[in-house]
């Protein structure tokens, strides 16, 4: 794509925007406090940012029961490997390049956390068996070493009324994963979607 007038420099995008007030510009911390130690112990869902270190990246949400995340000390935590697909995107990407972005959110809360940081697969047991027991022990876990956790506002989740269910009418005609692969591969929409129901009942209940 021809676009024109592209930002090519820091110095041209800087320009264009105030400088960060007091608050974004210092909420980093490199470990975790009370709070955010909460709210992780609460959390039930996350987006994992990962890239193999060569221009490609990949982003992936991964969920369990309240608390599956775990925290192992104030500056490491630790994420279950579940049942999925077996591409293992994510895994490949921290085996060549093991920097993560995580984002951290719970349902209902327009505020989410944030943690980036150096991660490594482990099977060590004592990681592996001090997950939540509503969970079966993974084959491995993903731990990361923080170096930077912060808070982060609530203005796209309110901007996109993610929590409001009266909100949620404009987007009921969207289409499912079903509709999108029988779009792919020219395939009964419904012989799809059962399929699809049908891994996801096998794959939950391995967990």
């Amino acid at each position: 794509m021809d676009l024109r007038d592209t930002i090519d420099s820091l110095e041209q995008l800087e320009a264009m925007y105030r400088a960060p007030g007091p608050g974004a510009a210092g909420k980093v911390l490199t470990e975790i406090n009370g709070g955010m130690a909460s709210f992780i112990d609460h959390c039930p869902l996350i987006v994992l940012a990962t890239t193999d270190g060569a221009g490609n990246v990949d982003a992936s949400p991964r969920g369990g029961p309240p608390g599956f995340v775990r925290r192992l000390d104030d500056r490491h935590v630790a994420i279950p490997d579940l049942n999925g697909n077996n591409r293992l995107d994510s895994l490949r990407n921290v085996v060549v390049h093991p920097w993560v972005g995580l984002l951290m959110i719970i349902p209902g809360k327009d505020e989410t956390l944030r943690i980036n940081g150096r991660a490594t697969l482990t099977t060590d047991p004592d990681v592996l068996g001090g997950f939540t027991k509503e969970l079966r022990p993974p084959k491995l876990a993903m731990v990361i070493e923080i170096a930077e956790v912060f808070g982060h506002c609530a203005k796209a989740f309110r901007r996109a009324q993610a929590w409001q269910p009266a909100a949620w009418e404009s987007t009921a005609d969207a289409p499912d994963l079903a509709a999108m692969y029988a779009c792919h591969w020219n395939l009964d929409e419904t012989v799809v979607r059962t399929g699809l129901e049908e891994s996801y009942v096998a794959d939950l209940a391995a967990d």
